[in-house]
C-alpha cells in the first residue's frame, strides 16, 4: 500500500517535490499525525450517505481519509499551487471533486452537491467568519467537526460571566450545540503553529435557540453590549440609546436587572430585550432606535 500523505515523510517529499512552502498568511500547517486523523474520523461518523464539504484541502492530508468513509468529497482549497497536487493524488477517486475557490465566498449552489457535513482542518486566520456563515448560509449542513485555534474553540463553549464569553459564543449557540472534543498540540503540525489547536463538533439545532422578532435586531444588541461587556447594561447599551430612563425603562421590562454587566446576559436576555424594543415599536408606532438601519427582517 502506498504511504498515507498524513506521513511526515510523505507529507515533506510532497511539499519538497512541488516546491511549495507554506504561507503562513493562509494560515497553513499541514497534519502529520495518523491517530489525531484517525479521531478526526471517528468523530465524524462518516457513511456513504454523506456529502462533506472540506476546507482547506491543502495536499490532500484529510481529503484522503474523508474519500473512504464519504460518498462524496467537497474538497474547497483557495491557494492555486495545491490544485495540480490534489488533481494528481486523487485522480482515481470518483466521489473527489475539487472547488477551486475562496470559502469565505462560496454558497451551496456553487457546490455540485449539497453538503450535509462539514470536516475539515479550518485555516486558522478565516475560522470564525467561516463557521458563522456555514451556520447562516449552508441550512443543508447539519454537523461541523473541525479543527480550529483551541482559544477560539474554548471562545464557542464559553459560560456567561467567563473571560471566553462573547459575540462568538451567542451566535454560535444561537444555531448550533458545541462540543469541544480534544485539544491537538502544535507538535502534530508540519510546521508547528505557535497556538495549540482543538477538535470541536458543531451540531445544527433544529430550530434557532431562541426565537425572536426580528433577527438583525438580535446580532445588533449583542454586538453593541459586548462592546463593552464589563460595563453595567445600561451604560452599554446607551451608545444606541441616549435617554438613560427609556434603557431602564426597556431592561425592567424584559427583566433584566439594569445593574447587570454585559458579559453576565444570556441569549435568552437578549431575546427578550430584542422583543421587548419590537413592541415598544410597534405600541408607540415609531421606531425605538431610528438611526439603525436594522428592522428589515
Amino acid at each position: 500500500m502506498p504511504m498515507p500523505i498524513v506521513n511526515p515523510t510523505k507529507t515533506i517529499e510532497i511539499l519538497k517535490k512541488n516546491g511549495i512552502r507554506t504561507a503562513k498568511s493562509l494560515g497553513q500547517h499541514f497534519l502529520v499525525d495518523g491517530n489525531i486523523l484517525k479521531k478526526i474520523i471517528a468523530a465524524s461518523n462518516l457513511t456513504k450517505d454523506d456529502v462533506v464539504l472540506e476546507i482547506g484541502a491543502g495536499i490532500g492530508t484529510l481529503t484522503e481519509a474523508l474519500l473512504e468513509g464519504a460518498g462524496e468529497v467537497l474538497a474547497v482549497e483557495y491557494d492555486s499551487k495545491f490544485f495540480p497536487i490534489l488533481e494528481e493524488n486523487f485522480k482515481a477517486a470518483e466521489n473527489f471533486h475539487l472547488v477551486r475557490a475562496d470559502a469565505l465566498k462560496i454558497a451551496p449552489d456553487h457546490l455540485p452537491f449539497k453538503p450535509n457535513k462539514v470536516v475539515s482542518n479550518l485555516p486558522y486566520n478565516i475560522a470564525s467568519p467561516l463557521i458563522i456563515k456555514i451556520l447562516e448560509e449552508f441550512s443543508g449542513v447539519g454537523e461541523l467537526v473541525i479543527m480550529i485555534q483551541k482559544e477560539v474553540a474554548e471562545r464557542m463553549v464559553a459560560k456567561p460571566g467567563t473571560k471566553d464569553y462573547g459575540q462568538l459564543t451567542l451566535k454560535v449557540n444561537y444555531y448550533a450545540e458545541p462540543e469541544m472534543l480534544f485539544v491537538v498540540s502544535k507538535n502534530v503540525f508540519l510546521p508547528p503553529p505557535k497556538v495549540s489547536s482543538a477538535v470541536l463538533r458543531l451540531k445544527r439545532l433544529p430550530s434557532y435557540r431562541v426565537q425572536v422578532t426580528n433577527q438583525k435586531l438580535l446580532f445588533n444588541l449583542i454586538s453593541t453590549v459586548f462592546g463593552q461587556r464589563r460595563k453595567m447594561v445600561t451604560n452599554a447599551l446607551s451608545s444606541l440609546l441616549h435617554d438613560k430612563s427609556k434603557i431602564v425603562e426597556v431592561l425592567l421590562r424584559a427583566k433584566i436587572d439594569p445593574k447587570k454587566r454585559g458579559e453576565t446576559l444570556g441569549l435568552l436576555d437578549f431575546a427578550k430585550l430584542c422583543d421587548v424594543i419590537v413592541e415598544l415599536d410597534y405600541e408607540r408606532g415609531k421606531p425605538l432606535l431610528p438611526h439603525l438601519k436594522m428592522y428589515s427582517k
